[in-house]
């Protein structure tokens, strides 16, 4: 059956070129996976049996980027778009566990779909042959499981970081994992200590971000990259993140937090820091491991003045991550409760930080307050009594309660006299 494949304009438009040079040539890859799925590809990489320096001059300088002349890749512009072309090519060995040392290109396109990693990115397309499939892709995406191309074993070895994207593409399209496959990446997972924190970091980025990816988080590959996490020696908690999250919102820091919060502010961002993530990623999560063990209020009054604090401690959306965070673990109506109160004095603009006080410092050194920390602390004791809704944000109401914190500070220092 002739697969409902519709090329991306430049691609076609490229490939034309290119066979009308005598080439052969071939969309390949992720595009035709995601064609063949019925999605929209991201991008189109092409295949050819041109080298790259034949690329070069049959599409000329000014359209071209030679992105990766080594490994037979060059970038070309078509319209808006930039295509990688690269050439068909096989590899030698892989002395790092990542890249290899050399590769040799090749005439035959079969060859080169040999050396990739998973049959549903091992085909390639163009409008004349129809698709080009030697290991079972489409048979593998009819049956939903990911399948190593040829030995597993040997793919992993060449490229360790296969494993992580094994599981990253068995999640994002709930697909089975191939038993072979599975187990030859369990079997080298320590390989993962060999690639770079980056790396890593981005293929479980994309992991977590997959519809339900809990099921997907290995113990044992977790335990390689996350190890105080102890999945395999405490399963029943690791279950548990894995649970919430399932539960929570695709939003990465959220879903981060889930997996790593149990261990706390400093747990968790030791281990997300060795993964070396933004510092916005890295306070994002930190912040909400510290509230791992909070509990929303009761009674509206009481969740009122807890809501207050929350944001004098967290923005906005911080809050809002909390409040999925919460609910995706426990489900509790509680946690709905807490988000609308949170909703509710965010929409106030109610007065949750020292910069939201109806008073500054000004106003408290006319009352006779010294300038420096002696003034920093009386502003933080005002605001604390707002937070706890004991006063209200108001000028008058500010004032008193800073003459009566002054009368005390002094009582203070006549009782400290000799």
């Amino acid at each position: 059956m002739t697969p409902n494949i519709t090329l991306d304009p430049g691609a076609a438009t490229l490939l034309a070129q290119l066979h009308a040079a005598g080439y052969k040539a071939y969309a390949v890859g992720g595009c035709v996976r995601d064609s063949l799925l019925g999605k929209a590809p991201a991008d189109w990489d092409l295949c050819t049996s041109a080298r790259p320096e034949q690329v070069l001059l049959l599409f000329g300088e000014e359209q071209c980027i030679p992105t990766g002349l080594k490994h037979g890749t060059v970038t070309v512009r078509q319209g808006d778009s930039f295509y990688e072309i690269t050439t068909f090519r096989v590899e030698g060995a892989y002395s790092d566990g990542r890249h290899p040392d050399k590769v040799d290109f090749v005439a035959d396109v079969t060859q080169d779909l040999a050396r990739r990693d998973f049959t549903i990115n091992a085909m390639a397309y163009n409008e004349k042959e129809g698709l080009v499939d030697p290991f079972g892709g489409r048979a593998d995406l009819a049956a939903r499981q990911v399948r190593a191309v040829g030995d597993p074993a040997r793919r992993f070895a060449e490229d360790s970081l296969r494993i992580l994207r094994l599981y990253r593409f068995g999640a994002r399209e709930e697909f089975s994992l191939d038993p072979a496959t599975r187990a030859a990446a369990l079997a080298l997972r320590g390989g993962l200590k060999n690639i770079s924190a980056e790396r890593i970091l981005q293929e479980v980025s994309k992991l977590l971000l997959a519809p339900r990816p809990g099921r997907w988080l290995e113990p044992a590959l977790m335990e390689v990259i996350f190890p105080a996490l102890d999945p395999l020696g405490q399963p029943g908690r690791f279950s548990a993140c894995c649970a919430a999250i399932d539960a929570a919102p695709a939003d990465l820091p959220v879903r981060f937090a889930a997996l790593l919060g149990s261990l706390g502010r400093e747990g968790a961002g030791q281990a997300l820091r060795s993964l070396r993530p933004s510092n916005e990623l890295l306070k994002q999560v930190s912040e909400l491991a510290a509230e791992w063990d909070f509990t929303p209020a009761g009674t509206p009054a009481a969740r009122r003045v807890q809501a207050r604090h929350l944001l004098a401690r967290l923005s906005p959306p911080q809050t809002a991550r909390l409040v999925a965070l919460g609910r995706a673990r426990t489900g509790g109506p509680e946690w709905n409760a807490l988000g609308e109160t949170l909703e509710t004095l965010t929409n106030e603009n109610a007065c949750c930080r020292i910069g939201q006080l109806a008073i500054g410092g000004q106003e408290l050194q006319a009352l006779g307050f010294g300038p420096g920390r002696a003034l920093g602390q009386a502003l933080a004791a005002l605001l604390e009594q707002v937070l706890d809704e004991k006063i209200p944000n108001e000028k008058a109401a500010l004032l008193t309660a800073a003459r009566a914190l002054l009368a005390h500070t002094q009582e203070e220092r006549q009782d400290h006299i000799p």
